[in-house]
């Protein structure tokens, strides 16, 4: 393992400026996405979507760091034959690779999951590596609710994540560390910081046990935030507060960057949160985004399967990369988004 150049690429990702593009949906997820907007969820329309984005010359260059893929995307090539992967180094942003093969139900744990996909994934992530991905994704997925989550679901998770993780630094991949406390449920904001503190602390120390590099990798949490169904939703600024405090409170400094995940905001909301915990000062890691939703859903709108709208779709692109560009510095302001609309 060569872990300069693992830190390398994990601080190049986190980039001040810069975040991550999550365009790993499965096809599941993208099917929907796609319902939503009218249009057929063909390989060919997938990838004529993701193109679009991909050669949106301005966000790519500006304002994302790395792409994280899905493993058809990776192997596909563009309408003029160019493999996507190369569209995305020539932008100057680097390729990845989500790993995990979605979750199962976890025995003996009723309402809960387990990540599964570490079989032969030593072997998936030489290809992955032959193709270009330099970074991997794995989501551990914990939910809140009546007596959950459980140490059970906690430990076999983080455990999971770890070792995860230590197969991709033996593959010269970085990995992305994604434990997602689920906003879906009625909980409030402590409850939430509460049960990811114990998430946190879980997934550090079974990182420790096997062995991974702190510097070659990057976590991607979420932030601390009331569930969606909560009558009280805390301000940006409470969000900001309690994030920052719990991650300076799990995140040892030795991590290069944290790339948030957007878990169900909106797209203003994300960004809001994001640049309100720049101005809370100086930080021991860099601090960005990987939104996949939060970033995707207005391009697809304007795109809505439409050649003509390829403009429109890449401009709707852009100006999201760019308003969570500035969040990522602290610099966005809500009256750059009314000026845009």
């Amino acid at each position: 393992m060569n872990l300069t150049e693992l830190n390398r690429i994990a601080t190049a990702m986190v980039a001040p400026g810069k975040g991550i593009l999550a365009a790993d949906e499965s096809s599941g997820t993208i099917k929907k996405r796609f319902d939503a907007i009218g249009v057929e969820s063909t390989e060919g329309n997938r990838r004529d979507y993701r193109e679009m984005l991909f050669r949106s010359r301005e966000a790519m260059s500006q304002f994302i760091s790395g792409v994280i893929l899905y493993d058809e995307t990776i192997w596909q090539d563009a309408k003029d034959g160019t493999p996507l992967v190369k569209l995305i180094e020539s932008s100057g942003a680097i390729p990845g690779i989500k790993v995990d093969e979605g979750t199962q139900a976890l025995p003996m744990c009723p309402g809960e999951l387990v990540t599964v996909g570490l079989d032969k994934l030593a072997e998936r992530l030489k290809k992955y590596y032959e193709r270009g991905a330099r970074f991997a994704k794995w989501r551990a997925v914990i939910d809140i609710g009546s007596g959950i989550p459980s140490m059970t679901a906690i430990g076999v998770n983080a455990h999971a994540l770890a070792r995860y993780a230590a197969l991709c630094q033996a593959a010269q991949i970085v990995p992305i560390v994604e434990p997602e406390v689920l906003m879906d449920g009625d909980h409030d904001i402590d409850r939430c910081y509460e049960v990811t503190t114990r998430v946190l602390n879980k997934t550090f120390q079974e990182l420790r046990v096997q062995r991974v590099a702190l510097e070659g990798m990057v976590l991607k949490p979420n932030m601390a935030i009331s569930g969606k169904k909560c009558a009280k939703q805390a301000p940006v600024e409470e969000v900001a507060e309690k994030t920052i405090r719990l991650l300076k409170a799990c995140v040892p400094a030795a991590v290069p960057g944290i790339a948030f995940l957007s878990g169900g905001q909106s797209d203003e909301e994300a960004t809001a949160h994001l640049n309100a915990m720049h101005k809370l000062g100086p930080l021991p890691w860099g601090l960005t985004f990987s939104y996949g939703r939060a970033l995707q859903a207005a391009p697809q709108k304007a795109w809505s399967g439409k050649a003509e709208n390829v403009a429109a779709g890449q401009n709707a692109f852009s100006h999201r990369a760019r308003m969570n560009g500035l969040a990522s510095k602290g610099e966005w302001q809500s009256s750059l988004e009314k000026k845009a609309a």
